[in-house]
């Protein structure tokens, strides 16, 4: 085997209820050769592909959802020189598959094959974030986009059995939960100061599936979007949802929407900081753009 020649496919085998844990050779892999290497806990898909790019592979293939191609993007970028050396691929097997579909990816596993047997690429930016965990300075990157607030407290509200049964539903009910709390304020400093009870940043178009939250967004204008929603409720949250359906949030509620390729995020309280779907630390937390820094296969 040449791993050079050879794509190696990270695969979360809990992904969409268990089922895509049954991956095997297919007839649209060039000769029909892949590397599968099935994860066991949180942070081995970050860890297996930190050991596939020391192992001379350059095509990583990421099978599961937007944190398990988060954790390979982070296992990739952890060796040096793991960014240009390699390309990423995503096999959209998740919930959300976010980040798949700002790559206008097919989300049917079989034509998402094709796509990567194709193996055309395009280089985009990268977000990059600094933050803390347990005490302790952390420095992560992620593909799509970040948040912090009310989107951060639901995934650490949502149930995997929940999760498991209704798919993306089960983070709406989670929100709902967190409306019933009090919740903290955020301040964004991005060369002006706001606050709000719901950030979020994003370095492509689509925030939670198929919604357009920032709909000017492009993978490579070395930008990050942002947008605060100084107060979130009960009474808030059907304009915000008709908002984000549409992609002009700003105009059915009290949205502020901006761009910087840096900012920093803030709270008083403990506020968690999710990258890509996926709670890793608590703020304060520096966001930056790292323009054209990764290679992905696309269509």
């Amino acid at each position: 085997m040449n791993p050079a020649a050879t794509p190696c496919l990270i695969f979360n085998p809990s992904a969409q209820g268990g089922r895509a844990g049954r991956f095997g050779p297919h007839p649209a892999i060039p000769g029909g050769q892949c590397v599968f290497l099935a994860t066991s806990a949180p942070g081995d898909a970050r860890r297996l592909a930190a050991q596939a790019v020391r192992d001379g592979f350059q095509t990583i293939i990421a099978a599961g959802g937007d944190g398990t191609a988060n954790e390979v993007l982070n296992g990739i970028a952890d060796v040096p020189g793991g960014l240009r050396a390699v390309r990423l691929g995503i096999l959209p097997v998740g919930t959300g598959n976010v980040f798949a579909r700002e790559l206008r990816l097919p989300l049917r596993a079989r034509r998402a094959w094709k796509v990567l047997a194709q193996a055309r690429e395009r280089t985009i930016d990268l977000g990059r974030a600094q933050f803390t965990l347990a005490g302790l300075p952390q420095r992560r990157y992620f593909l799509q986009l970040a948040g912090a607030g009310l989107d951060s407290r639901a995934i650490e509200l949502t149930e995997w059995n929940v999760k498991t049964k209704i798919g993306p539903f089960a983070y709406l009910l989670a929100a709902f939960k967190a409306l019933s709390e009090k919740r903290p304020l955020v301040t964004v400093q991005a060369g002006e100061t706001l606050a709000g009870e719901w950030v979020a940043v994003g370095n492509g178009r689509f925030f939670g599936g198929p919604v357009p939250l920032f709909p000017s967004a492009r993978l490579d204008d070395g930008l990050l979007h942002i947008c605060v929603l100084p107060k979130t409720g009960f009474f808030i949250l059907p304009a915000a949802l008709a908002g984000l359906a549409v992609g002009r949030m700003h105009q059915f509620c009290r949205a502020r929407q901006l761009t910087a390729p840096v900012l920093t995020l803030a709270s008083p309280a403990r506020v968690l900081l999710q990258l890509d779907g996926e709670n890793v630390g608590e703020l304060p937390a520096t966001l930056s753009v790292e323009p054209k820094a990764l290679r992905v296969i696309v269509p």
